[in-house]
């Protein structure tokens, strides 16, 4: 996915390259706390990946996802319309670069290579590891004398084969972890949470349980997981002001909490901490 990790990405029919608009509240009725330009005057435009829970254009042609939710709510406090452009993640960042989009979303990650090109508004929420098991195993411990598997990847990778050895083995993408999960080649999966909840949702894990990995030292990921944004030009300094401090109030009054549970998540990937880069 656009993230700096491997993982299922989950495509939706009939959306390669669909554009719709969303209204806000008219100019008559609604006043913007910040002045900033965009691509497109009085209007948000986003470049949309697909990347269920976080990032998507659904059957009716709205953007949705958590990142989605978050966006508009951001555009709606500051009186804009949506412009929601679905595009291929390979492309999504390109169009920011390129201004054709004023932001992306997708579950991208604050990341020190990817600051180098653009920026990035402050933690939108973690990136949660999760522990998949039919026995609803919550804590790194579980793991030890299991067969363990995970995805090429991400960021617990290195810290769980100095813990596992041999024990742990590596697989491609999600859909191969879970086949070889279900099937009882492996004992335990380790992937991540929000995509774990979506598989659930939708049937597709049959009796295996998805939860948030406990904190533990030798895991630095369940402690200080990777932190999702918004990326945005360098050259948009003050859209991005704008971001973070309508990103700073929706923490602060329980936006984000409320639209993380409203797509089946605990709300606790929320809780981001001080902002960070992953290398």
């Amino acid at each position: 996915m656009p993230r700096m990790n491997t993982t299922t990405q989950i495509f939706l029919s009939g959306i390669a390259a669909l554009a719709l608009s969303v209204g806000t509240a008219s100019a008559q009725d609604c006043t913007p706390k910040h002045q900033f330009t965009t691509v497109e005057a009085g209007t948000l435009t986003v470049a949309v990946t697909t990347y269920v829970p976080h990032s998507f254009v659904d059957h009716s042609g709205n953007m949705k996802g958590i990142d989605g939710d978050i966006a508009t709510e951001f555009a709606k406090r500051q009186c804009l319309k949506v412009k929601a452009i679905a595009v291929d993640p390979a492309a999504a960042i390109q169009y920011v670069l390129s201004g054709q989009a004023d932001i992306t979303t997708g579950d991208w990650y604050r990341t020190v290579e990817r600051a180098k090109v653009m920026s990035l508004s402050t933690p939108l929420y973690t990136d949660q590891m999760g522990i998949y098991s039919k026995e609803g195993f919550k804590n790194v411990t579980d793991l030890e004398s299991k067969q363990v598997g995970t995805v090429q990847g991400y960021l617990w990778v290195a810290d769980l084969k100095a813990m596992l050895g041999g024990s742990l083995k590596l697989y491609p993408n999600s859909v191969n972890l879970r086949q070889d999960l279900n099937s009882g080649r492996i004992d335990v999966a380790v992937d991540g949470y929000s995509t774990g909840v979506v598989a659930e949702q939708q049937g597709a894990l049959g009796d295996v349980k998805v939860n948030v990995a406990a904190p533990d030292d030798r895991v630095k990921a369940t402690r200080e997981a990777a932190q999702a944004a918004f990326p945005y030009s360098l050259n948009a300094k003050e859209l991005g002001a704008a971001l973070d401090a309508s990103i700073a109030e929706m923490h602060a009054d329980g936006t984000i909490v409320a639209i993380l549970k409203s797509y089946g998540l605990d709300g606790t990937a929320a809780d981001t901490g001080v902002p960070r880069l992953v290398e």
